[in-house]
């Protein structure tokens, strides 16, 4: 019996081959929003491991709408080719390609992580690393000692819209199967759905369905530049886990209202709306801490699922979807420690004991090994 998790995928034109995700990975490694080969090899390596749908890192649909400057965009035509190379690569190795499409709001322009993830400074700017206003839906920073950013007029917001729609439209150039909007993290789409970071009075703020306002715009905008057969994706985080912030039937109501403009999926994520994210979950994080958000948003809104968060082990990710808790599966830093995660996730149930999904160029090698040798066994 195949186990759930290595069962197809189908969503409108679109199979993957199993439910294995591979999550959006900052890289910092971009260069004024083009790719390079590091992106190849970093995603490329997943496809070869079995994944059945990898997401290229959060990309930027305005130049100053980057996490860092080592972020990729799909802001100008001449970004395409850069991440053209990636999708055929993926595709070629039997992976749907994916992208997720954001803009960081609040949390724009700061620093690789590895600088010290906060606003960039003067060491920054010494790297050459300059600095830029960011935008949210108010002029309300994301904590003490971060930047005070610009709160977006009405034409800029249909500027952004559009800016949304354009780089849609790149991704389907280059070769993207799937594109996902983000709305998590406390990046710009999450910062108008919080009322802890959305104090505007106009028909973007105020209630619940002024601050779904932008975020549902977007994806129905997105929706009318996609092809019919394009998966559209939705990553949101389904709770701020901050007193009097966006809680889980905040995320139910969105994702009833984000599958009737045409959201396929949603990816369950939390946190990060003053700081880093999926903080949500305080103090030492556990295994699968987030699946229960895409287990009730599942059954609730009636809409397939990610989930994602300290999803590791083989048997746990088998049974996020044997139980029906989601539909899919996503891993990251896993993915990091583990590349082939998927292929020795087949392995640790015995579904591919002739190595018959690895590459050709691995798994012959592997089967004869098998067939031909003793394994150490320690004493």
């Amino acid at each position: 019996m195949t186990e759930p998790l290595f069962t197809p995928f189908t969503c409108r034109g679109v199979t993957a081959r199993n439910r294995t995700v591979i999550s959006p990975m900052c890289q910092y490694r971009a260069h004024e929003g083009h790719m390079d080969d590091w992106h190849l090899v970093h995603l490329g390596r997943f496809a070869m491991g079995g994944a059945g749908i990898i997401f290229a890192e959060a990309t930027a649909v305005q130049k100053s709408g980057r996490i860092t400057h080592g972020c990729p965009g799909l802001w100008d035509d001449s970004q395409i080719a850069s991440h053209a190379r990636v999708t055929q690569f993926l595709t070629l190795h039997g992976a749907v390609p994916a992208v997720q499409l954001g803009h960081a709001g609040r949390k724009s322009g700061m620093q690789r992580p590895w600088y010290g993830n906060g606003p960039l400074g003067p060491d920054d700017t010494a790297r050459g690393d300059m600095g830029w206003t960011p935008a949210g839906p108010s002029d309300t920073p994301v904590a003490d000692g971060w930047p005070m950013p610009h709160a977006l007029d009405l034409s800029e917001i249909d500027q952004l819209v559009d800016d949304y729609c354009t780089a849609a439209a790149r991704a389907i150039a280059a070769g993207y199967k799937i594109i996902e909007l983000h709305a998590a993290h406390g990046y710009l789409l999450h910062s108008f759905l919080s009322p802890l970071s959305n104090l505007r009075t106009d028909d973007y703020g105020g209630d619940r369905g002024g601050r779904m306002r932008l975020p549902l715009r977007i994806a129905a905008a997105l929706r009318d530049v996609m092809p019919d057969d394009m998966p559209l994706f939705l990553r949101i985080s389904a709770v701020d886990g901050a007193e009097g912030g966006w809680d889980l039937d905040d995320s139910v109501a969105l994702a009833t209202a984000a599958k009737a403009v045409g959201v396929d999926v949603i990816d369950c994520s939390s946190g990060g709306i003053a700081g880093a994210a999926t903080a949500a979950a305080g103090g030492k994080r556990q295994p699968g801490f987030q699946v229960p958000f895409a287990d009730r948003i599942r059954r609730e809104a009636g809409i397939p699922t990610m989930a994602v968060g300290l999803i590791t082990h083989p048997q746990q990710a088998n049974d996020i979807i044997a139980q029906g808790q989601a539909d899919l599966a996503a891993i990251a830093r896993e993915a990091l420690y583990d590349p082939n995660w998927p292929l020795h996730a087949a392995q640790y149930f015995g579904a591919d004991p002739s190595y018959d999904n690895w590459p050709q160029q691995s798994g012959w090698w592997l089967a004869r090994r098998d067939e031909s040798c003793d394994f150490y066994q320690p004493r």
